[in-house]
């Protein structure tokens, strides 16, 4: 591509005093938002800050009931997605829109969504095969997406677009899925086509080491209005996290020092909490998902499981809080023979945070204070004489944990499924930390909550493992697992493969093992993990 067309390429947005009403609720507040052509632009915001309404309205997913879009310099009506498509506005979804049954080719070809009754192979074959030579990457025409890794189905996805000849690409969390070489290697390319004047890109991202490494501006929503924007070499995480917040606040929010703790190491005889011991588990089709897997926690430590997604690590949990079979191997738990029974986890006091708690953790129709008692609903004070339920204690109990866990809004006879995600985790969090605990287990507790939950869910979490919990952390965030983690395994195809202190970890070594792409050893990583016991 020549340097004059290339600069009239990408593609330059704007939208204007935009505002969405949903009935009483505006979800959107008189937005501007100036996307210049060829940068990467980051859009930050707490969950619920409007973000999503913003690129709806750019896709043609969501009309806005007031505003303008500019694109290149001359006002545009976006009333379906057909309407971007035609613009040149295209769009990579956090979650995969591929077809895994079919081809590379086919998925390219299925994108654009008009094909003949007859396809010309031959054709579009010599079509495509130039198509991927003048692409800065590729993936075999051939390849079935079934086979394909993480990072390679988010290649296609921005292949898909690029085939489309889009100029303006909106990217949804792109790198939630990917290791840390996968990230690092998408986002650049993006910056290179940015750079090189081919393609604008608006990034959605919570990670602010990736607003930092690759965007040129940045802003900011807050509550559905627009907060800030900046130069990004003009800005700090700092002054980002404070507009997200809301206040003059930065990443360190005094009012979670109260509860933040003074880390400290585990004490090399701390006595082992859970133990698992050649554990395997098989996944919904029958086929073994968890591979001879044995691990260690000893209390006052957090064991943070790394790996992308798919490997294992939904099996390992459903196995640990007793939704899904063991097929081989052993739990123990301070010692003794675990089974994941409910009374077993109340006796030997192991709680979890298993993902998508409203789904796994609660029962969404029942009051927060009901969803407070799920764990001794059938004991004392819950229950007296033997058989009533005493709802005078269980809403006083309900009270006290709202109040310490700060759940929002603080009623106790409102639905837990009407809260927010953040409110969700401080509740069921609330209902696990709120007695003694010695074995905690989470799993991605963070995932798609705003900034100040975030940093509220993770002290809490930091506070159990400093009161001499044994933590099991499994996270596809490996930020979050190197600023909570004392030590850190990586699963791959449902094996550990690599264990690494968390001070001293390599961030490209971790990528390296959680892409599998590591030499044998000659000795299962689950046996010398083991002998951390």
């Amino acid at each position: 591509m020549n340097p004059v067309t290339a600069q009239t390429r990408a593609m330059g947005v704007e939208v204007l005093g935009a505002t969405r009403r949903f009935g009483a609720f505006t979800a959107l507040d008189d937005v501007t938002l100036r996307v210049r052509a060829s940068t990467v632009h980051a859009l930050l915001g707490e969950n619920g800050a409007g973000k999503s309404t913003l690129v709806k309205g750019l896709v043609g997913y969501g009309l806005l009931d007031d505003g303008e879009i500019i694109a290149d310099a001359r006002q545009v009506k976006i009333a379906s997605p057909r309407d971007a498509q035609t613009l040149g506005i295209g769009m990579v979804y956090q979650h995969f829109t591929l077809a895994a049954g079919l081809s590379v080719e086919e998925n390219l070809l299925l994108a654009r969504g008009r094909l003949p009754w007859r396809v010309d192979w031959p054709k579009e074959r010599a079509a495509l095969a130039a198509f991927m030579r003048s692409m800065p990457f590729r993936l075999p025409l051939d390849a079935p997406v079934s086979g394909l890794a993480a990072g390679e189905k988010q290649k296609l996805e921005i292949l898909k677009q690029l085939y489309l000849r889009q100029r303006f690409l909106i990217l949804d969390e792109p790198t939630s899925v990917l290791t840390p070489q996968e990230a690092d290697e998408v986002l650049g390319l993006m910056r290179d086509l940015a750079t090189r004047g081919e393609l604008t890109v608006l990034m959605i991202t919570h990670k602010f080491r990736e607003v930092m490494a690759y965007a040129d501006d940045v802003t900011v929503l807050r509550k559905g209005k627009l907060v800030g924007t900046s130069a990004v070499a003009d800005t700090s995480r700092d002054q980002l996290a404070a507009w997200m917040m809301g206040g003059d606040a930065a990443v360190d929010d005094p009012e979670l020092a109260a509860i933040r703790p003074t880390r400290k190491p585990c004490e090399d005889n701390a006595p082992v909490r859970l133990a698992l011991s050649t554990l395997s588990v098989v996944d919904d089709r029958g086929h073994t998902a968890v591979r001879e897997l044995s691990l260690a926690v000893r209390s006052g430590e957090i064991l943070g499981v790394a790996g992308v997604s798919g490997n294992g690590q939904k099996e390992l949990i459903e196995a640990l809080v007793g939704q899904r079979r063991v097929q081989a191997g052993e739990m123990r738990v301070k010692g003794e023979p675990y089974r994941a029974t409910r009374a077993e986890m109340s006796r030997l006091r192991l709680f979890a945070l298993p993902e998508e708690p409203l789904r796994n953790a609660c029962v969404a129709n029942m009051s927060i204070a009901e969803n407070l008692a799920l764990r001794d609903f059938d004991r004392a004070p819950m229950k007296r004489h033997g058989w009533v339920l005493d709802r005078r204690a269980m809403r006083a109990r309900a009270e006290r944990l709202i109040a310490d866990f700060n759940v929002r809004p603080p009623v106790p006879a409102r639905a837990i499924g009407t809260l927010s995600g953040g409110n969700v985790q401080r509740a069921v969090l609330a209902r696990e930390l709120g007695q003694a605990v010695d074995v905690l287990i989470v799993a991605n507790p963070v995932f798609g909550l705003d900034f100040a939950s975030v940093a509220d869910i993770h002290a809490r979490i930091l506070a159990a493992r400093d009161a001499g919990a044994a933590v099991l952390l499994v996270s596809e965030d490996l930020d979050e697992l190197l600023e909570l983690a004392d030590r850190i395994v990586v699963i791959a195809e449902g094996r550990l493969v690599h264990e690494t202190p968390a001070s001293g970890a390599d961030r490209v070594a971790l990528g390296r093992h959680m892409a599998g792409h590591v030499e044998s050893t000659g000795r299962d990583v689950s046996e010398s993990i083991a002998v951390h016991a």
